[in-house]
């Protein structure tokens, strides 16, 4: 109700109105006829339709009862209450005589070329184009152009309109050519546009969106809806009615990427906002809920999925009919979802009902008819009737091949179910080319599509992704003597396997080695940004009230993942130059990089489900169980497939493993031989006499060294040379337009001073408010959970082993560069020019750990308890870092520990080599498939060829001692690895337990290092 003084204001309006009206000799009727329309007209412009269709009714009621049946006024009634007619309800029976009715009042009245003529036939086209009458839209349309182009002239905001709807006519039709040159000649026209009339080019930008997500043309599609969503929301604010069509667009071309996180809150707030001004039985609202319910039937929400799309179904056959497109569509999704459920007699009706009726209205050769052959395909296979699904798969592949060509993404689903139906019908040779092909197409699609991916928006579309190989995997482990299936699951891990650090890695190295000023200028704000980040993560809120403080956190992130979007999207262009071979060759190429003697062992956690289910097996039921599957690669092409089991049985074994190596356990030779067991004995066989491994471990087995693995009569480091990848894909060359000759620089940092003073800090890097030091006041223990003086700061343990490290290293390298002490500070490593070798002697962090003990290099002698996981942020890139100078001062953790979010940001392309002398430092979290995110991808990022980390909290003094000897092998001419080998077997003979001599790994290039001298030049 409205307030009582608003209520007599409008009685006391409408008195004066109509005693004004009469003293004019006009009848009141008709004054309050025009108020009401006016009244309509906002509300309509305001999203408030049914709120509006009584009062057009009202004002149509009193123009007939006075001006009689047939007055251009009526028109103009007849119309708005038409249109809000099938506007809020749907009822296009009920609409389509009020348009009629207009169009032959005006003819009548106007003559058949007048404008308002071209605005009631446009009405009827949109109409007829709703009820999928396209031959009678398309004539209305065309004989609304003529007039327009005629009266108004060819770039008239009328003619636009009408070119619109054109394009809609032919966009449903699946003419997708015709319908883009429509939408194009629509937004010239509205980009010319003066004033709020350059308003109207979201509908073409939205319209020309869809045709290219519906084609697959995911990269072309989202500049279009971004745009269109900036400029309305910045014209008409974010909570505008007439912004959600653009949102519910953006929400489904991220539900085809298979981007459900990012889908879900937009499908959710369009509804919303479509419900607050249609109501909740409208059309629109219907198709939003449609695509929300498709997005968890992908996700295999059944319980979620099917009510909305029940519902959607109810509101869609009310409003559109039977046999409307829409409704076509919710029912495929019904179907699909009712047999992954199992219950195929409730499935098969609704697929042969929506194929039926697509095939009716728009032949075998639309997309939409494509879809419901999949659908119905996929139901015979499950239910065993091979012979009623091969057809169908067919008829789809022929039709979308037609329409979009044969490497277009939308083919990888019916390639797939083709050859899941191949391979049920023991025809395993048929399936394997049509799994290639999808995986070709697949990699073009990431190739294409992700170049201006965000790091962490290519991690979800990655996952996404890593069904198909998931697939493969299980092909290759249910066929292991089959060298094609092999070979396909070698190409997937090869292709997929840390793709995003890679990619991320790629960015960084194009903008800071081939891009101009600005470029590396906005990369610099990035770093800025990211320092920020870290700077608030680690600071705390201070006095910030805890919603403000996650509102910056929040904001800082989204800034940086906007930029970190729009720096790739600038430099794909020339990524694209240096792009990966394909998948007909990139096994091949891996072949010919491996060294004569050695192997490359891909260790694949995935998650298995049979190839070859039983016939009326549903999809929802079929085993999937995370395992570990072993891909191994020779010299001379052979390949080789061990199963190593169940993840939980491997994984329980790793962290026993490390948990015994970290913790100095007397029995550690019994977890090392356990693991041995499970994750290296079974590749014997397959190894023969190779003994230089090339690994690249996967899931929890990437924290443990394989060295330290025992087969009962001794360790694995005395029999076997293993270099740690994150992919076999490393061993590829380089791009080609890395510099010619590597840096033969060194720069050492060591020993800290953790007492030293934080150097004053700037300005927020980020344009933000620089926090002030009351702000800064927070609790330290609060973030690290660590003891601490009231007075001093945390307690950081000092490490004289890191100076005689650093000693020791500068008599080797005499013109190495030493930061101690004070001079040990994060500014100037984040500052630094990219050197040859880069070495680091300090504390390092991973947040989520076990105690650490006295001369540890970790946070001093302090635990990361439990106590304050609450207050750690979710990146594990800021959980990651390393301690520098300064970091024992109360006032300012922030500038003194550097995460690896900020140290991804250095220019390390060309140095050679990077040591974290340190705890933790090849710690992280494990991301399956994409490596451990922490310090060591961070380092990767920036461009190191080589990484040695540590994978547990390593003691001081044996460190100094294993480090000396490391950098006198590399001296001597040894690999990377090699040197770190021979370290590790001398450093052994005094220090026998593997925690002293197996806490590192090296990461990467194996190779020697260029343009060293052999230390007999050094005294």
């Amino acid at each position: 109700m409205r307030p009582i003084h608003q209520v007599m204001a409008a009685l006391l309006l409408g008195s004066a109105v109509a005693a004004a009206a009469e003293d004019a000799g006009v009848d009141p009727r008709l004054v309050e006829a025009d108020a009401a329309y006016q009244e309509a007209d906002e509300l309509m412009g305001a999203g408030k339709w049914h709120e509006a269709l009584p009062k057009a009714e009202r004002a149509l009621a009193l123009r007939e009862a006075v001006l009689g049946a047939s007055d251009l006024k009526v028109a103009d009634s007849l119309i708005m209450t038409g249109w809000i007619v099938y506007g809020a309800e749907g009822d296009c029976a009920r609409a389509e005589p009020m348009l009629q009715r207009a169009l032959s009042i005006r003819e009548a009245i106007l003559g058949k070329n007048h404008p308002a003529v071209a605005r009631s036939l446009h009405r009827l086209c949109g109409l007829y184009t709703e009820q999928e009458l396209f031959d009678k839209a398309e004539l209305m349309c065309q004989r609304a152009l003529a007039i327009k182009e005629s009266v108004l002239g060819k770039s008239a905001l009328e003619v636009a309109r009408t070119l619109n709807m054109l394009g809609v006519i032919s966009h449903n039709e699946g003419r997708y050519p015709r319908a883009e040159a429509f939408y194009q000649r629509t937004l010239a026209i509205y980009e010319a546009a003066p004033g709020r009339a350059h308003l109207n080019v979201e509908t073409p930008l939205v319209n020309l969106a869809e045709i290219y997500s519906e084609q697959g043309m995911y990269d072309r599609a989202e500049p279009l809806l971004q745009r269109a969503l900036t400029l309305l929301e910045e014209a008409v604010g974010k909570s505008d009615p007439g912004i959600a069509g653009v949102i519910e667009g953006l929400g489904e071309l991220y539900l085809k990427q298979g981007l459900y996180d990012r889908a879900e809150p937009l499908l959710e707030r369009a509804i919303a906002m479509d419900e607050a001004a249609y109501g909740k039985s409208s059309p629109v609202v219907a198709n939003v809920l449609y695509k929300l319910g498709s997005l968890y039937e992908s996700q295999g929400r059944y319980d979620r999925a099917e009510p909305l799309l029940e519902r959607a179904l109810a509101i869609q056959e009310a409003t559109r009919g039977k046999s409307h497109l829409e409704v076509s569509r919710t029912l495929i999704v019904l179907g699909e979802l009712q047999r992954e459920q199992g219950a195929y007699d409730r499935a098969e009706p609704l697929l042969e009902r929506a194929l039926a009726s697509l095939e009716t209205a728009f032949g075998e050769s639309h997309l939409d008819t494509a879809h419901a052959l999949i659908g119905l395909a996929d139901l015979h296979r499950d239910q065993g009737l091979y012979d009623r699904a091969e057809p169908l798969y067919e008829r789809a592949l022929a039709a979308l091949e037609t329409e979009l060509g044969k490497s277009n993404p939308n083919l990888v689903r019916p390639l797939q179910g083709l050859a899941q139906l191949r391979l049920r019908q023991r025809r395993k040779a048929e399936a394997l080319p049509l799994l290639a092909r999808a995986l070709s197409i697949s990699e073009g699609r990431l190739r294409h599509e992700a170049l201006d991916f965000s790091e962490a928006r290519l991690a979800s579309f990655l996952q996404f992704l890593g069904r198909d190989g998931d697939r493969l995997y299980s092909l290759a482990r249910a066929y292991p003597d089959d060298e094609g299936a092999r070979r396909l699951a070698l190409t997937s891990a090869l292709l997929l396997k840390g793709r995003s650090v890679e990619e991320a890695a790629d960015t960084s190295r194009v903008i800071l080695r081939s891009m101009g000023a600005g470029d590396r200028e906005a990369f610099e704000h990035l770093r800025g940004l990211r320092t920020r980040l870290a700077q608030l993560s680690l600071d705390g809120p201070g006095k910030l009230a805890p919603a403000e403080y996650q509102q910056r956190l929040q904001r800082l992130e989204d800034d940086g993942d906007a930029l970190e979007a729009d720096l790739a999207k600038r430099s794909a262009p020339l990524r694209a130059l240096t792009t990966l071979p394909s998948t007909a060759d990139i096994l091949q190429r891996a072949t010919a990089a491996l060294p004569r003697d050695g192997a490359l062992v891909e260790l694949v956690a995935y998650t298995d489900s049979p190839p070859v289910p039983r016939p009326g097996t549903p999809e929802s039921r079929l085993p999937a169980q995370p395992r570990y599957l072993a891909l191994a690669l020779f010299p001379d092409g052979r390949t080789g497939t061990v199963d190593l089991g169940p993840a939980d049985v491997l994984d329980k074994a790793a962290l026993r493993l490390r948990a015994a190596l970290a913790s100095r356990d007397a029995h550690v030779q019994t977890a090392a031989r356990e693991l041995y067991r499970l994750a290296f004995k079974p590749l014997l066989p397959l190894l023969g006499n190779v003994r230089k491994v090339l690994l690249a471990p996967d899931g929890q087995l990437a924290l443990v060294p394989f060295s330290a693995f025992h087969d009962g009569r001794r360790f694995l480091a005395d029999a076997f040379d293993f270099t740690y990848l994150t992919s076999g894909r490393d061993l590829l060359p380089p791009p080609g337009d890395l510099p010619a000759s590597a840096s033969t620089s060194t720069v050492i940092f060591a020993d800290p001073d953790y007492s030293a003073a934080p150097p004053a800090q700037a300005s927020a890097p980020d344009g933000g408010v620089t926090l002030t030091q009351a702000e800064r006041s927070y609790s330290v223990e609060r973030f690290f959970s660590l003891e601490r003086d009231n007075l001093s700061g945390p307690r950081w343990a000092p490490l004289p082993g890191t100076r005689l490290e650093a000693e020791a290293i500068h008599r080797l390298f005499p013109e190495a560069q030493a930061f101690l002490g004070a001079d040990a500070s994060k500014e100037r490593l984040l500052h630094l020019p990219a050197p040859g070798i880069l070495h680091i002697a300090t504390h390092g962090f991973f947040l989520a750990d076990a105690a650490a003990s006295p001369g540890a290099r970790a946070l001093g002698a302090q635990d990361l308890s439990a106590g304050g996981a609450t207050s750690r942020p979710p990146d594990p890139l800021l959980r990651s870092g390393l301690v520098l100078a300064g970091a024992g001062s109360r006032a300012d953790i922030g500038s003194s520990l550097v995460t690896a979010l900020e140290l991804a940001g250095l220019d390390l392309w060309g140095t050679q080599l990077v040591v974290l002398s340190a705890c933790d430092t090849g710690r992280g979290d494990v991301k399956r498939g994409q490596g451990v995110y922490g310090l060591r991808r961070a380092f990767i990022v920036a461009g190191a060829e080589t990484l040695v980390v540590s994978l547990w909290k390593v003691d001081d003094e044996t460190t100094h001692a294993l480090m000396e000897r490391y950098y006198r092998n590399l001296l001597a001419g040894q690999g990377r690895g090699a040197a770190l080998r021979e370290a590790m077997l001398s450093l052994r003979a005094q220090h026998p337990h593997p925690y002293y001599w197996a806490p590192f790994i090296a990461l990467g290039s194996a190779a020697p290092l260029r343009g060293f001298a052999s230390p007999t030049t050094h005294p």
